[in-house]
């Protein structure tokens, strides 16, 4: 591809990623970036950036508006604003489950004041199922990155860009986003109760201690004795199976996605 077709491609892409990138400010308490996630004024960006119930909101066109913090999550790191204004340029999403080692990431922010500033990178690994979920990239992030897009080579947002940790870029990954903002609905619970346990050969895995009576775990199967052969709750949040030692036997219990999750009873 001619070296000017491969610059025209990447103007179009920055260009379409800062329309749907705002500016989070607070005041002198610092500023941050979001993406507006859909046309009638909805903003994400981080509950750090977030830490207010209200904050200014200056689009890629100049435009302020004040933001009203209608959720936050600081587990995710995660804070749905809203704004008074329609018709904005909402940005493309991608499930980052397709991602792949080495594949062009993209982030748009505004780092240290610097408006609109965009870094290209690769990303790093694939989004685990383990404890907190994120996109890693290996790119280059400052403060005032936090909130804005990490998005693929195509302009979709695979992650909400949160924090540098060991030099590594870490998004939010958006289907993530998508169950928090509701476009994308939240794992049922299954309803059961987990208490740590050890195995004879060492290994730590969750015993089911307690079943809500009629509860979708109980209807998936799952019994109190059983022991679900994961470190922690968090990984089995997006399980379709749960590989589960009952009696000494190992079996494999499907959990379809509408009942995916846990909880503590």
């Amino acid at each position: 591809m001619p070296i000017n077709a491969i610059e025209n491609d990447l103007e179009a892409l920055t260009e379409r990623l800062r329309a749907s990138t705002v500016a989070v400010r607070l005041g002198r308490d610092g500023a941050g970036s979001g993406v507006i996630w859909s046309s009638d004024g909805t903003i994400v960006t981080n509950a750090h950036v977030a830490s207010r119930p209200q904050a200014e909101i200056v689009l890629s066109d100049g435009r302020r508006f004040t933001g009203r913090v209608e959720r936050r999550d600081v587990q995710r790191d995660l804070a749905l604003l809203r704004i008074d204004a329609g018709d904005l340029p909402a940005a493309a999403v991608r499930d980052p489950a397709g991602l792949r080692v080495g594949e062009v990431l993209v982030a748009v922010g505004h780092p240290l004041g610097i408006p609109n500033a965009v870094t290209m990178g690769i990303a790093h690994a694939t989004v685990g199922d383990a404890g907190r979920r994120f996109v890693q990239a290996d790119l280059l992030l400052a403060p005032g990155n936090s909130g804005g897009p990490l998005a693929d080579a195509s302009g979709r947002v695979v992650g909400i860009n949160s924090m540098v940790v060991g030099g590594l870029a870490l998004a939010v990954p958006s289907d993530d986003v998508q169950r928090f903002t509701g476009a994308q609905r939240e794992p049922s619970l299954l309803g059961i109760r987990l208490v740590p346990a050890r195995l004879r050969d060492g290994r730590v895995a969750l015993a089911v201690v307690e079943l809500e009576r009629g509860g979708r775990g109980e209807r998936a199967g799952l019994i109190v004795g059983d022991v679900v052969l994961a470190r922690d709750a968090g990984r089995l949040r997006f399980a379709t199976v749960l590989d589960v030692l009952r009696g000494g036997v190992r079996i494999a219990v499907p959990v379809p996605p509408e009942i995916a999750g846990t909880r503590a009873a």
